[in-house]
């Protein structure tokens, strides 16, 4: 799934190209990604004609503020990816107009299709269909049951090491890999980020966080404030499904030290990497490095 640094990724890619442009026509062959409204023709009435005002992050949700006081809201979950350029269906397939990396096939899953006034499509592929696309009124957002249990951005200014420590208090127990991924505790961090943290602050991912000494929770802390800007700022990691609106690749991977390295060897100090299930999730971890 996208997290914090592919979204991020993904919006700031997209106020480069689609700003100020109106949604002409929408297309789509699985009506059930589309949660609000429910109608399908309700849902194309509301947003086409709509300017794009401005685009948002609000933890994985990718936010696009329309004319008329509406937000559309795309969350891409486990596979999906906006795409931006030209496409022509052809035998009941959207094929891209150009060569490049859209052709690649990760990118062939399209199953939402936005045609944009500047004779441009924005596209969501989605391997697996489990991605989300909601309506809102701007006014009701911040008060629905999705957002008003998300906890702070990572990345804000604000969000400072006290404040850190107190989101963490306030759970008082709960394996850290889980709790760096519980969405109401700090958004935006899932498998790949809470893995890679958690390897640099030499912390053993089942860790109960009432057992953290402040200094480790400092050192999570600043680990998190550096790792999540620099791989928003090599565009995300694009090992598996994720890639940027123009089908390029992000570069984290080569910055990636733990996560799905099971079997390789600790880059640090040399101990062969391991892996281990909670709660349905993996958790990647070298044996030496991050002792519990």
């Amino acid at each position: 799934m996208p997290e914090l640094p592919e979204v991020e990724t993904t919006v700031r890619d997209l106020r480069k190209k689609v700003l100020g442009l109106k949604i002409e026509n929408f297309w789509t062959d699985f009506k059930k990604n589309i949660k609000r409204p429910k109608n399908l023709e309700e849902f194309k009435k509301t947003i086409i004609g709509k300017k794009i005002i401005d685009i948002k992050r609000r933890g994985k949700n990718i936010l696009f503020f329309l004319s008329g006081e509406k937000i559309l809201l795309i969350h891409q979950k486990l596979t999906g990816h906006l795409l931006y350029g030209k496409w022509n269906m052809e035998h009941g397939a959207w094929h891209p107009l150009e060569a490049g990396l859209l052709n690649e096939s990760v990118n062939r899953f399209i199953h939402l299709m936005f045609k944009l006034d500047n004779g441009k499509m924005l596209a969501l592929s989605d391997l697996r269909k489990f991605a989300k696309i909601e309506i809102w009124e701007k006014v009701d957002l911040e008060d629905s049951e999705g957002f008003k249990n998300l906890g702070p951005e990572p990345l804000d200014k604000n969000f400072t090491f006290d404040k850190f420590k107190k989101r963490l208090e306030k759970r008082k127990k709960g394996k850290i890999k889980q709790i760096l991924m519980d969405q109401s505790v700090i958004v935006g961090i899932g498998n790949i980020y809470s893995d890679e943290i958690l390897w640099r602050a030499k912390i053993y991912p089942l860790r109960d966080i009432s057992t953290l000494s402040s200094n480790e929770s400092k050192e999570i802390y600043r680990v998190m404030k550096e790792v999540l800007p620099k791989a928003i700022k090599l565009g995300g990691e694009s090992f598996s499904d994720f890639r940027r609106i123009s089908g390029e690749r992000g570069y984290f991977d080569k910055e990636r030290k733990i996560y799905r390295r099971t079997g390789e060897k600790c880059s640090r100090c040399g101990t062969i990497i391991k892996r281990l299930k909670i709660g349905g999730r993996s958790a990647h971890f070298c044996p030496r490095c991050q002792k519990l």
